[in-house]
This record gives structure tokens, sequence and C-alpha cells, in this order.
């Protein structure tokens, strides 16, 4: 016979389920996760502090910054701080709030000790903070720089002498046969390199014996380290060394031996010049006649010039015009010779009688391998295509441009000449033109 079954109680349908009991106070149970509430964007909020207090006050600076450092260690740790840990951080935020906005700030000390010590309780540290640190600023910086760079100012340095006398490339004066120029001492010519941009390349034989071997300079990013030579039996090492340091001295491979304390080289080098490219304008205008531009020569004849490298020139003719050049040394377009009234050509065509400007001169044949010039005698001319430029360097004796290779595309301009920033000389800033 079966037991009686315990009748069971009836549920009234409008009776509320008990609420579950509350966890302890000191956090759940073992075994337990408790849920971490998000800390709303009021609780953790930053002071807001007018302009006017923020400047004329440090510790209002500091307690500002405290707090959105803490805000951010809390946002980024949010998953591994103890449930109590936030509003604890929180109330001393809002301490440190309140002692900000006190007349007098007499707390806000005591509030900015206190939440320091909260957040050393409970936020975690971050293995070698300042190397982090320092690496953080580091790529703000370089992201900063490339930022600059790409879109605003490029800098660039003039290779050539094709510009000569607007812009000078690097020049050098070979001393080895003036014994009546002295070599400055090493602070003089410390500070005649960063600020005038002269060097003096200096090397005396410790050996006897010729020039019998050299070495490639060494580089790091854009400059030349350094670069070995051997005389007699001995290497010579020769830091930050110009280009070609051989060709300029003067000096070849197995010449005349040299005695041990005799000069080798003496040599007064002077840098070319640095300038900014503007790369903003042009995004807003086209190029004009008469301004100093910076292109890259790919898609331009590669038998006539390397196609990774940058050219500066004057830009002389634009799309849809013919260009050549007469006799006397102007250039021509649409049958119009340009003048000392046009923009960008005042110096050209009105400084001849000091010999520094010659104006334009034709094209001179080359090497038989290469094409003769576009523009080699008055009868011949260019016709611009559509969406390309014709260039010419100030020194058309010692440049080499549109006379030999044609126009370029538009597409290849990188920017304009802006501002030299090195080395200090008459051309230093914005005088070049």
């Amino acid at each position: 016979m079966n037991p009686p079954r315990r009748p069971q109680p009836r549920r009234d349908p409008n009776r509320k389920p008990a609420p579950a009991p509350a966890p302890p106070a000191d956090g759940p149970a073992p075994g337990q996760n408790a849920p971490q509430a998000a800390p709303s964007a009021a609780a953790l909020r930053c002071p807001r502090v007018c302009s006017a207090a923020w400047f004329l006050s440090r510790t209002v600076r500091q307690a500002t910054q405290m707090c959105k450092h803490v805000r951010k260690l809390v946002h980024a740790q949010r998953d591994l701080l103890p449930p109590r840990s936030i509003p604890s951080i929180a109330d001393a935020m809002a301490r440190v709030r309140e002692a900000i906005a006190t007349p007098g700030r007499p707390g806000l000390p005591d509030a900015m000790t206190a939440l320091e010590e909260t957040a050393n309780r409970w936020l975690k540290p971050y293995p070698h903070a300042g190397l982090r640190e320092n690496i953080e600023v580091l790529l703000v910086a370089l992201a900063v720089a490339m930022g600059i760079r790409t879109f605003f100012l490029q800098p660039f340095k003039i290779p050539t002498g094709s510009m000569q006398p607007t812009l000078y490339g690097i020049t050098h004066e070979n001393l080895a046969d003036r014994t009546d120029v002295p070599i400055p001492n090493p602070l003089a010519r410390f500070l005649r390199f960063w600020i005038h941009g002269v060097r003096y390349v200096h090397v005396v034989a410790r050996a006897d014996g010729p020039v019998t071997d050299a070495t490639e300079a060494t580089r790091f990013l854009l400059f030349n380290l350094k670069q070995s030579i051997r005389i007699g039996n001995k290497w010579h090492t020769v830091w930050f060394p110009p280009e070609n340091l051989l060709a300029r001295a003067g000096i070849g491979f197995r010449t005349a031996p040299y005695r041990k304390g005799d000069d080798v080289i003496r040599l007064r080098v002077v840098s070319g010049d640095h300038l900014f490219v503007d790369r903003l304008t042009y995004n807003f205008r086209h190029p004009r006649r008469g301004e100093i531009v910076v292109f890259q020569t790919a898609g331009i004849d590669p038998r006539q010039v390397p196609q990774n490298q940058y050219y500066i020139k004057r830009l002389v003719g634009l799309p849809g015009e013919t260009v050549s050049i007469s006799t006397n040394h102007h250039v021509v377009v649409n049958g119009r010779p340009l003048g000392v009234s046009d923009p960008g050509f005042e110096n050209l065509y009105g400084h001849w009688n000091d010999q520094r400007y010659v104006g334009h001169v034709h094209g001179r044949p080359q090497d038989p391998t290469k094409p003769p010039p576009l523009l080699e005698h008055a009868g011949q001319s260019i016709r611009i295509r559509p969406g390309h430029y014709v260039v010419m360097g100030d020194n058309t004796r010692n440049s080499l441009d549109s006379r030999y290779w044609g126009d370029f595309p538009q597409a290849s301009v990188i920017g304009r000449s802006h501002f030299v920033y090195w080395p200090i000389s008459e051309r230093f800033g914005w005088g070049h033109r």
C-alpha cells in the first residue's frame, strides 16, 4: 500500500518571489564570481578646471594629470581589479574634484595624497614603467614627425650645383697647395661646421708609402659616418667624410709615396643647402612658373637620369606651352621671351654684370651613348604635353634638366622650395627666389 502523499501548498499567482540573499559584505562566497560593475563616466571623470586656474596653479595641473593617469589605469586594468576597488578609487577622485572646486583649495594636497595611496593599494604597477613611458613618448614623436614630413614639410639636401647661385650644392677647395691657409683647431672646426656648414678634412701620413687602398664610406641613415684610407701599411680613418673624398682631394691609388708626417689630404668642404620642401601648397593649387620645385625622376627617360632620385629645378613651362631658348640666353614661351618682370626670373635675368647668373644656355652634347639634347640650338623647341611640366636649373651650364629629357608628369612633383634651415648663410630662411 502506497504511503499517503503530503499535500502540496497552492502557489499564489500574484505572489512575488522572495529576493535572493545578499552576498556577505566582504565579497562573494568562495567559488562564486560576482560580476564587476563598470565604473560610470561620472564616478571616474577628471576635474573640470577653468583655463586660468589650470595655468596659474601648478598644484591644480598636477592634480588634473594625476586623475587622468589614474582613470587611464582603471580602464586598462578593469578586469583585474577586485569589486570594491573601483568605488574606493572613485571616492578618492571625487574628493580631489571637490578640493579643486573649493575656494582657496586648502584640502587639495591631502586629497591628492589620499588618491595616490588608494591608487597604489588597488592598481597594479606596470613593469619598467619609466622605460614604457619613454618608448611611448618616442613613438608619438616619431609618428608626429612622419606626419609632418609626409603632409607638410620634408627636409631636402641640395646635391649638386645645378641651381647655383640661388641654391648651392656641396662645394670644396683643395688646400694641399695652400700652405698659407691654416687648419682651425677642433673647437673652431666644430663651430664652423654646425653654424656655417664648413668642415675641414686633414689627413697626415703615419707611415711612409703611397695611397694603396680605400674603403667605401660607411653610412648611417642619410650621412657618411666614416671612411678608411690605407697609406703605406697603415689605415687612416676619416670621420664624416664628404662624398667622393679621394676625387675632391685630387689623390689616387699608388701615387707618389708620402713620407711620415706629410699632409695627404687638406680639404675645405662647404655643405650644400638644406631646406624644407612645402608639400601642402600644391594640394590646393597648381605649381606656377618661376617656382623652385622638387620632383621625382621616376618616369623620365632612364637613359638620361636615374629613376630613384629627387631633383630640384625652376619651373619654366606649363602644360600645353611651347618652350625654346633664344640666342640671347632667354627662355621663350609661346614666342614670348621671359624677362626680369616675370616672377622667379628677376635674379636670373637681372644680374648678368656680376657673372653670377648667365641666363639659360642651350644643351651640350653628352656621352655618345645618350640621346642628344632636345634644346641644342635656337631652332629647337619642346611642346609640353597635358599634365606635364618643363624645368631648368638656374646654372644651365651644369644642369641636367628638361633641355635633355623633355617634360615630366605633374604627379611627380613633391612640393616647392620653402625654407633654407642650414647652414646659416646669405640664403638662410626664405631669401632664395
